[in-house]
């Protein structure tokens, strides 16, 4: 070809459909504009090292960036600069824990406002689906909107209310009507009423009180609304691989229903979590190795979809509050640079290929949430590419990361897999913001 790009990557180990081959990338005007064995010409030529693979960059559609209003846990800025870190070109930010959490068009369009000129990779956003605003909800989707998440028990934070079991079955039915997509946090509130205790230190209360029942009987609930209504449900940050009998069942049906888990569910287990070590607490929580090999046979068989972070950040006093007590601290993790190395790191001593890892973090979550031109290596995709070192081991330092807090339930944690460069439409991400603002197509 004689043609002259923008840009030339040149690797021996380049990502495509699914196999690692040698390939030249030639990038224009953003996106890919061809792929080659032979010789490209570009204005600026990129020789990928001998260690480094070349993979499409990740979409994770699961992130709490939390501004407007809670800006002290973290924001578009700090965000987006640990994405890029971590080889994630694209966000969908959660509808939590900003103020005002995104229930409406005007909440929306200050979101939107907030993010302008500061967000290094691209970045979309859910709605949220709650008590106060069903009956309107096509409105934020005809707004751009991805999707609506709804907790069926309570959120943690008073501005953003869980659905009643009526209530979640008005808004699969209201989203149904517009083919719209419901995400879900599933966990039922009726039986962690039931199983409730006063908190404390011991990890394995913490996980009593919000048991795998919790789960299993909150997903059913999902599935009966699904089948009824044929709403596009997902599931989000699944834990309790007890909940996969019946979702294999819903998905054999030919319902559309989808499933995401997480790096944390994939590398931790309760065995090993020392009492008071508050910064692994999450909702749903971690739970038994037992359970963490089921979940991982889950994602290898196809009954889960993809694995985004749950990136769920905060200040370490209010990570920590409680000084080990795990009813007083606030439950999430910030995993948002460090999911891809992780999710690898105990992928390979599985034996599970780099490949398969990249699907389940890049081409899964952008088909989830339609953004088709971006998660794979291919003519016309977007030029959103990673440069990964998948040998090079590091140990990872809270301090060491971009996320706002040095707040890691990975921190001293030895990791394999370092992103070296990050190209968001061909050019290299750097200080100076060029991510854009995305809209449902």
């Amino acid at each position: 070809m004689s043609e002259t790009f923008e840009l030339v990557l040149r690797g021996s180990s380049v990502l495509i459909d699914g196999a690692f081959r040698p390939a030249e990338i030639a990038i224009t005007g953003g996106r890919i504009a061809a792929i080659s064995d032979t010789h490209l010409i570009g204005i600026e030529t990129v020789e990928l090292a001998d260690d480094e693979v070349l993979l499409p960059g990740l979409v994770d559609s699961h992130v709490h960036i939390n501004e407007p209003g809670r800006i002290e846990w973290e924001g578009f800025a700090s965000a987006t600069r640990a994405a890029a870190a971590g080889g994630v070109t694209t966000l969908i930010d959660m509808p939590l824990n900003s103020i005002p959490p995104t229930i409406d068009v005007p909440s929306l369009e200050i979101k939107r406002a907030a993010a302008t000129g500061q967000i290094g990779v691209d970045i979309g956003f859910w709605g949220g689906a709650v008590p106060q605003n069903l009956g309107t909800l096509r409105t934020l989707w005809d707004a751009g909107v991805f999707g609506f998440k709804c907790f069926l028990s309570p959120s943690g934070v008073d501005e953003f209310d869980h659905l009643s079991a009526d209530e979640l079955d008005l808004a699969m039915a209201e989203i149904a009507g517009f083919g719209g997509l419901l995400i879900v946090h599933a966990e039922d509130p009726t039986v962690l009423d039931a199983h409730a205790n006063d908190g404390g230190a011991d990890y394995r209360r913490f996980v009593e009180s919000r048991p795998d029942q919790s789960e299993v009987t909150a997903i059913a609930r999902v599935i009966e609304g699904v089948r009824r209504h044929g709403t596009r449900a997902h599931i989000l940050h699944l834990s309790s691989a007890a909940a996969l009998p019946a979702l294999r069942a819903a998905r054999a049906e030919g319902l559309p229903i989808t499933v995401e888990t997480c790096p944390h569910y994939l590398s931790f287990d309760e065995e090993h979590i020392p009492d008071g070590a508050t910064e692994y607490k999450c909702c749903p929580p971690i739970r038994s190795n037992a359970n963490r090999d089921l979940l991982w046979q889950g994602l290898v068989d196809g009954d889960i979809d993809i694995v985004v972070t749950d990136h769920s950040p905060s200040t370490a006093e209010l990570k920590f509050a409680g000084d080990g007590d795990f009813g007083a601290a606030w439950g999430g993790i910030a995993g948002l640079q460090t999911g891809l190395a992780a999710v690898w790191s105990e992928a390979q001593r599985r034996g599970i290929p780099l490949q398969q890892v990249v699907g389940w973090m890049s081409r899964g979550p952008a088909d989830l949430v339609g953004l088709t031109d971006r998660g794979r290596i291919e003519v016309g995709a977007r030029a959103d590419l990673v440069a990964f070192a998948p040998a090079q081991e590091f140990t990872v330092h809270a301090s060491d990361l971009q996320h706002k807090n040095p707040v890691t339930a990975f921190e001293g944690r030895e990791l394999r897999g370092v992103v070296r460069s990050t190209w968001l439409r061909g050019r290299l991400t750097d200080d100076v913001p060029h991510g854009e603002l995305l809209t449902r197509a």
